[in-house]
């Protein structure tokens, strides 16, 4: 019984000094800076890209994996002060939200425009990502000049 509460004491020291030493909270504007920081294209959306929770967030998957482009996902519906927060650091009142080397693009049906008239392989290629899609329409374009 002894070692059990040594143990448990143990087990929350751990917990209280992990928070004390954690000095970014979840949800404040230094918890999305981080995450925005991580990859060059951050993507918060319901559910997750192998099955997402609403047509918008499928929306923005597909766009992304025609592209080819490889992500940060961060599901907002695993946590509220996530999914609110998010809101509130973009000033943007919808999910899903891109951002491309840090920078807040916008949901679903910005970037479904900027797939439409080509700026957003414009925009990968400003931060070093080349677009499957573009790829794809060079390579057809050197099949049809043989």
């Amino acid at each position: 019984m002894l070692a059990a509460t040594r143990l448990l004491r143990a087990s929350a020291l751990r917990s209280v000094s992990s928070v004390r030493w954690c000095s970014v909270r979840v949800g404040s504007k230094e918890y999305f800076d981080d995450l925005v920081a991580q990859k060059k294209v951050v993507v918060f959306m319901k559910g997750t890209p192998n099955a997402p929770r609403c047509g918008f967030s499928n929306a923005v998957v597909q766009i992304l994996r025609m592209h080819g482009v490889e992500y940060d996902a961060h599901n907002v519906l695993e946590d509220e002060t996530v999914r609110q927060g998010i809101k509130e650091y973009s000033e943007w009142p919808t999910i899903p939200q891109v951002y491309i080397n840090k920078e807040f693009v916008g949901g679903c049906d910005i970037l479904l425009q900027m797939h439409q008239n080509g700026e957003l392989i414009e925009e990968l290629q400003k931060v070093g990502i080349s677009s499957a899609l573009l790829e794809a329409e060079i390579g057809q374009g050197d099949k049809s000049d043989k």
